[in-house]
């Protein structure tokens, strides 16, 4: 199954839309603290709705208490600047989607501990989308190439 890791996560509507996303999808969210917000943000409730208890969430307290305990699968960074679109690249099951800040995407730490980086084409002098749509996009085609599309 493919995963998706969120980064210190700064707005908690975009973190309950990824766990909605996730209960949908069957697809584990695993949140690197600390956020921008509380987890009992009333944001990210009513953004997740009645999902969010359906939902597989994992919780780190930082970085490196992700990368000790991570589940197996392939960090895969997603970055505006990373050279190779997500379209082509090959996915396999129990890739880690790692998703950066809204407001500062990776660290470089991050990025260079990441196996692979991928971006989402978009029109020339657009900086981002919105992270819950650019996760959501990737992990939909990772899916799809992976034939667990449910």
């Amino acid at each position: 199954m493919i995963q998706i890791a969120l980064f210190q996560p700064e707005i908690a509507q975009n973190v309950g839309t990824l766990l909605r996303f996730g209960a949908c999808m069957g697809t584990p969210i695993h949140i690197i603290e600390p956020c921008g917000f509380l987890m009992t943000d009333q944001k990210l409730r009513r953004a997740g709705m009645d999902y969010t208890d359906l939902a597989s969430m994992h919780r780190y307290t930082s970085w490196e208490d992700f990368l000790h305990s991570k589940p197996e699968g392939r960090l895969i960074a997603t970055s505006p600047v990373a050279s190779k679109s997500y379209v082509d690249f090959d996915f396999i099951p129990n890739d880690i989607l790692l998703m950066g800040q809204e407001s500062m995407g990776l660290p470089q730490e991050a990025l260079s501990t990441s196996e692979h980086a991928i971006s989402i084409p978009m029109v020339d002098g657009r900086r981002s989308l919105n992270l819950a749509l650019s996760a959501g996009i990737m992990a939909s085609e990772a899916l799809r190439q992976i034939n667990m599309l449910p």
